[in-house]
């Protein structure tokens, strides 16, 4: 396959925007986490929210995948594999926002050594790392040249629980903590799926079209009006769980709510709360609950960029507003854990809150993983889309050969 300038400009910019990355996380090694904006009151920034992120942005795409084996639905079967392909890249990128976030890496082999097992950290760690196999072990059995459509549609019925599972773990790391404000919550699992869900599907719908542009992968119009009637349906389902959230922390009788739901609203974090009320669930709900926007491609593609905007605001309102709020009153509290963070709580070393907002050394080297997540899509995309066999790539009589197989697994 004959490759494209403008593939390969676009190839060498992210490769320069990874390599700015990887030079940012080394001085971030050699500086400690002092260099960032975290500190012992927000101990989580920018590194987990967008491990949270990508989590569900993996998920999304791998049940739309293994959904179209399991509930034989033909036209899904069509982008599996590019499903599949961008399923790997969030998983790998969020597994790589956790790594990035220990102060200390080379201590990691203590996982294995000594690991808690009743933390949700631990869990999510080991799902995570099953998730993944499960990816690989997908892509080689759609790509190998004796496709076996038996084996696609047993690895389907694993993968379709193990993705609902992986955003689920990853909520109640949240969900099971007490001690922060807005945290702990019994549908947490559901509102992280939910948005798993559509920001997934609408990752999926913008890499398609980019696909499509570059030639690589062509998707017809009619297919990508039918995903935007599932975006749709998707978003309806997330904003159905965020207003039962919204409700529950408003209720009179929630304790702290009153307070946590003034920072949602007018606060530090109301710009990021409202924005996903606005951008991520009204607008490109009201854009695709009608079918004749549908099925034009440009108001779908800004509807999803809508979608995966909103759905990012969500995970930075909801980590950074439980830290708002101190789980430790009185003074002195504990000691801020940076000069910077001291500084900005105006006091000495010690603080009961901290002050956040990411330095340039967490915003390069974010920019540099997502670089390198969109630099290996495109290679991925490139070559495993034109090995595939045909089937993979909706080939009717082998997908109705697939659909029998899988009715007797």
């Amino acid at each position: 396959m004959k490759t494209s300038n403008t593939f390969k400009i676009t190839a060498a910019v992210l490769g320069v925007l990874t390599v700015a990355g990887v030079a940012a996380w080394i001085y971030q090694l050699m500086g400690g986490l002092g260099v960032t904006g975290m500190n012992n009151g927000t101990s989580w920034g920018l590194y987990i929210t967008c491990f949270m992120f990508f989590v569900g942005l993996s998920a999304g795409g791998l049940i739309v995948a293994s959904s179209a084996s399991v509930f034989h639905v033909k036209e899904y079967k069509k982008v599996a594999l590019p499903a599949v392909i961008l399923s790997t890249v969030c998983i790998c990128l969020a597994g790589m926002f956790v790594l990035i976030d220990l102060g200390g890496i080379q201590r990691i082999y203590q996982l294995l050594l000594s690991p808690n097992v009743m933390s949700p950290l631990f869990w999510d760690i080991c799902v995570i790392t099953l998730y993944l196999i499960i990816n690989i072990v997908y892509l080689y059995f759609m790509v190998s040249k004796k496709a076996d459509p038996r084996k696609v549609a047993i690895v389907s019925r694993f993968a379709l629980p193990i993705a609902i599972l992986v955003h689920s773990v990853t909520a109640w790391i949240f969900g099971l903590q007490i001690a922060r404000e807005g945290w702990y919550s019994a549908i947490m699992a559901p509102i992280f799926v939910a948005s798993a869900l559509d920001s997934g599907l609408a990752l999926l719908i913008l890499a398609l079209s980019g696909l499509k542009k570059a030639k690589v992968f062509d998707t017809d119009k009619k297919l990508i009006a039918n995903l935007a009637g599932l975006l749709a349906t998707c978003i309806a389902i997330d904003a159905f769980f965020v207003g039962c959230e919204v409700l529950t922390v408003a209720y009179p009788q929630a304790a702290g709510g009153a307070a946590l739901l003034g920072e949602m609203f007018s606060g530090s974090t109301a710009l990021f709360f409202w924005g996903e009320i606005l951008i991520g669930l009204i607008i490109p709900f009201c854009i695709l609950v009608f079918a004749k926007n549908r099925q034009k491609t440009g108001l779908v593609i800004i509807s999803s960029v809508c979608v995966v905007v909103g759905v990012f605001f969500k995970r930075v309102w909801l980590l950074f507003t439980s830290f708002i709020h101190p789980n430790i009153y009185g003074a002195p509290g504990v000691s801020s854990g940076s000069t910077e963070a001291a500084h900005a709580s105006g006091t000495s070393i010690w603080a009961t809150v901290g002050a956040y907002a990411p330095t340039w050394v967490e915003i390069v080297v974010v920019v540099g993983v997502i670089s390198l997540g969109a630099l290996a899509f495109m290679l991925l995309a490139r070559r495993l889309l034109a090995k595939a066999p045909k089937a993979d790539v909706g080939d009717s009589a082998v997908d109705d050969q697939a659909a029998t197989a899988a009715q007797t697994v």
